[in-house]
């Protein structure tokens, strides 16, 4: 354990907030003996009719409040790891992008309050998404058909980052509102700093947030290489033990908002930043530094005519670049700059059909300069129009929506990569799904979706070496849409003791583009080559998610709950009042496959099953969960297959308040056994384990 770490967690106690301001209406009904994880949760993404994850069609998730602050994590990937069916890329502490039923890259879209993040995550796993969790109030993970609605390349499923630097609400306090958080590690010597503030002048709302983040070098159980790696090592081959080389991250940001709100609607802008710098763990000397400059505009306008719902617009611009070192010296330089923009029109009821019909571009510019830059220049331009309905007739729901994409891409003339290129693109796709709820509580869907996703410029441009993965890449710019049909059904019961939902999928792939090893080798640097080729594919598998309430009241007769943490409780609340004792239970498989030659696709997460006990009592809460990775031996062409493994964790918190400061205090343990556990869908998973057994204390005050 690092020495430091105690100095840190003096200064948390010394953090903690004496603001004291009397607020009659504050609720002091601490967070945390709120229901976590209730499908009562109202979700924003993919949702045009202010559903709960109960109502929806597609499988959701929504991490929010105390689930997210436990489940926090250095980048987004890690922090969503474990949720059903996601997993992440994990290349290193400073670098993790979510994994959604296998399907990452491309095929799963990161968006921050609804646009697109604008970033080159989804270029290579080295490059981490610009978009913290410190500065989040709120993640959704939204799978299935109906994620079309946000484009051909969300099959995987959508990820949403949601902040509240624009406001969509009246600021009806009279005093400033906030929050303040303090957290310090042991495995990574983590010392973080994050605070956000909003107050508010007649219709005007303003925010202010920021954070610090700073960890060394990773604590790991034992040697950073696998041991099928360091058998295969030269003799004298150095072998890193106990501590991940090159590991060490420092991410700061900070963003501002304003909002004007009526009646009638809001208009906001909001300008935020964000710059880390971390190693990139697959070579020793190489880190990364990020910088991205972003602004959002968000407004709606309310019931505008007889027949209009809400009008609503969302505009992201996004200026990003980072530039990897070669230890002091500056090298390969990546960069993107453009906008997102999104316009929908939310109707009223007509002949029983209630929807939405939208429009959406994406313009950016991306360049790679330097001696590693495997990508030419490129300009992308795509435009859509999208449409979703549903219509009612008990007990069943029927929705169906529809969306056309026309991408192009253009390449300038490049001495590398020779003269330019452009390619257009038309696709198409749809969804129809059909809801059951034969009784109050329960509900069956089934639903049907067909995508055509244009290949990526990546896909299509790639040609030189490819350092983070260790290949030479090259794309196809001949390639064609790859075309997906998919089937996802599931199950819910939101009533009784024992609540949950189950899903299962299956998408059958035409001409899937993937990286294909050539058999030949880079004469250069000696990287084997990679060719991305168009295969037939099927993914197949689902995720379970189960709550069995052991001790205490039945669910059904706990008052609900606003998702305002300062909605006052009813009166004849008892909540807190008594011991609650939850057991949740979670598995997720997936199944991918060349469909001709039944040869494993690579990186696919393994069977996962976890099982959790959540015990709460007035303010105080404890936890442990169990999880457990089997072997994944179902590997590709110079995959290496990785042993299953069992996490252990634990965490407990108290919550005290105060008049209209609620500070809660948190400790969590992290992979208690000191299990050396690598995830199969890593790059790095021979070269980087996860993190040894470590502590994480924390204080989190809400005013």
């Amino acid at each position: 354990m690092k020495p430091t770490f105690f100095l840190r967690a003096g200064s948390l106690l010394l953090g903690l907030p004496t603001l004291l301001i009397a607020d009659d209406d504050f609720n002091d009904t601490p967070d945390f003996e709120k229901p976590i994880g209730a499908l009562d949760t109202v979700v924003v993404t993919a949702n045009r009719s202010g559903q709960t994850l109960f109502d929806q069609v597609q499988p959701a998730n929504v991490l929010a409040g105390p689930e997210l602050q436990l489940k926090l994590a250095p980048t987004l990937g890690e922090t969503l790891n474990h949720e059903p069916g996601v997993s992440s890329t994990n290349f290193g502490p400073g670098a993790s992008r979510p994994v959604i039923r296998g399907l990452g890259d491309d095929r799963l879209r990161v968006l921050q309050n609804g646009t697109s993040v604008l970033d080159v995550s989804n270029v290579s796993p080295d490059h981490a998404v610009a978009s913290d969790p410190l500065s989040m109030t709120a993640v959704e993970v939204v799978r299935g058909p109906a994620t079309l609605l946000y484009g051909p390349n969300t099959l995987g499923g959508v990820v949403n980052v949601i902040d509240d630097r624009i406001a969509t609400e009246p600021f009806d306090g009279s005093w400033p509102s906030g929050r303040f958080g303090v957290t310090g590690g042991t495995a990574d010597d983590l010392f973080s700093q994050s605070g956000a503030v909003h107050w508010g002048a007649g219709p005007l709302v303003f925010h202010l947030d920021g954070f610090n983040r700073e960890t060394e070098n990773l604590e790991i159980p034992g040697f950073a290489r696998s041991a099928l790696l360091r058998s295969s090592d030269p003799p004298g081959t150095p072998q890193p033990y106990g501590v991940l080389p090159n590991s060490a991250t420092h991410s700061k940001g900070a963003g501002a908002g304003i909002s004007y709100v009526t009646d009638a609607g809001y208009l906001g802008l909001s300008y935020s930043g964000i710059e880390s710098k971390y190693g990139t763990v697959a070579e020793p000397d190489v880190t990364i530094g990020l910088s991205q400059r972003r602004v959002e505009m968000k407004g709606a306008l309310h019931s505008p005519t007889s027949w209009i719902k809400d009008l609503k617009l969302d505009l992201g611009y996004s200026d990003y670049h980072h530039t990897e070192f070669e230890g002091p010296a500056p090298g390969t330089q990546f960069m993107i700059e453009g906008f997102n923009g999104r316009l929908e029109l939310l109707h009223e009821p007509v002949a029983g059909l209630e929807g939405a019909v939208g429009i959406e571009t994406q313009v950016n510019e991306f360049s790679a300069l330097g001696s590693e830059a495997f990508l030419p220049t490129v300009d992308n331009e795509s435009y859509s129009t999208f449409f979703f309905e549903e219509y009612g007739f008990d007990p069943f729901r029927l929705q169906f929506g529809a969306r056309y994409d026309h991408q192009s891409s253009e390449t300038t003339t490049n001495p590398l990569f020779g003269a330019g290129l452009s390619r257009d693109f038309d696709a198409f796709s749809g969804s129809v799904a059909l809801v059951y709820e034969p009784v109050e509580g329960y509900s069956a869907t089934v639903s049907l979706g067909y995508a055509q996703r244009p290949p990526t410029y990546v896909e299509l441009f790639a040609n030189g070496p490819h350092v983070a993965t260790g290949s030479f890449e090259i794309g196809d710019p001949n390639l064609g849409t790859e075309d997906a049909l998919s089937l996802d059904v599931s199950l819910k019961k939101n009533t009784g003791r024992v609540t949950g939902s189950v899903s299962g999928y299956y998408y059958r792939f035409d001409d899937f583009i993937s990286a294909q090893p050539t058999g030949a080798f880079d004469p250069a640097d000696g990287f084997p080559i990679y060719a991305y080729q168009p295969v037939d594919a099927e993914f197949y598998g689902g995720e379970i998610e189960t709550v069995f309430r052991l001790i205490g009241s039945d669910p059904d007769s706990v008052p609900v709950v606003s998702d305002d943490p300062k909605a006052p409780l009813p009166a004849d609340s008892s909540i807190g009042d008594e011991h609650q004792l939850d057991l949740t239970l979670r598995a997720d498989y997936v199944h991918a496959e060349n469909r001709k030659t039944s040869e494993p696709l690579p990186r696919i997460p393994p069977f996962r099953a976890s099982a959790g006990l959540d015990y709460h009592y007035g303010p105080f809460g404890a936890g442990i969960e169990c999880q457990y990775a089997a072997k994944q031996d179902r590997t590709a062409t110079f995959e290496l297959p990785t042993d299953g493994y069992v996490l252990v964790n634990a965490s407990i918190h108290y919550v005290l308040s105060s008049g209209p400061v609620e500070t809660t205090f948190f400790i969590k343990g992290t992979n208690l056994t000191d299990e050396e556990a690598r995830m199969s869908t890593s790059f790095l998973k021979d070269v980087a384990p996860i993190a040894g057994r470590g502590l994480v204390c924390g204080i989190r005050s809400e005013f």
